[in-house]
């Protein structure tokens, strides 16, 4: 089995650099896309967001972002106008958006890159804040 897994990432969110840990944790080293540096297309980012199984507002970050200065809070814009505002600030892009055979997860929580993993946790995994995630058996900590 082919495991292509791709994740977009901003090396400066910790819940991105949780997101990629979980990956290597189960023995996959994904493509990594570096998404400030190098933008999905407008196309690609519609593809997301729709596999992923949201709108376009659900995939707009808004902290540390020019979210309110360009008045995206306003209720009236379309998905168009908001794809606008992100195509022309990636960091208005949430993230991290990971892409595998069995499905795209936005991974906020960095938890939620599990249910589309195809390969299983190979060792124990706590996030940077110290949170354990996964036991020293491979399984998820509920």
């Amino acid at each position: 089995m082919t495991m292509n897994v791709t994740i977009y990432h901003n090396p400066s969110c910790g819940t991105s650099r949780n997101t990629l840990a979980l990956i290597r944790n189960a023995g996959i080293e994904p493509t990594i896309i570096e998404y400030l540096k190098t933008p999905p297309s407008r196309q690609e980012l519609k593809d997301l967001i729709q596999k992923a199984g949201l709108t376009v507002r659900e995939a707009i970050r808004e902290k540390g972002t020019p979210y309110a200065e360009l008045g995206l809070d306003n209720p009236s814009l379309t998905d168009e106008e908001l794809l606008d505002a992100m195509e022309t600030h990636p960091i208005l892009i949430n993230r991290p958006f990971v892409v595998t055979e069995k499905g795209v997860r936005l991974s906020r929580p960095s938890e939620l890159v599990l249910d589309i993993l195809p390969a299983p946790q190979q060792g124990a995994f706590a996030k940077e804040d110290g949170e354990l995630v996964i036991d020293a058996k491979g399984k998820r900590v509920v």
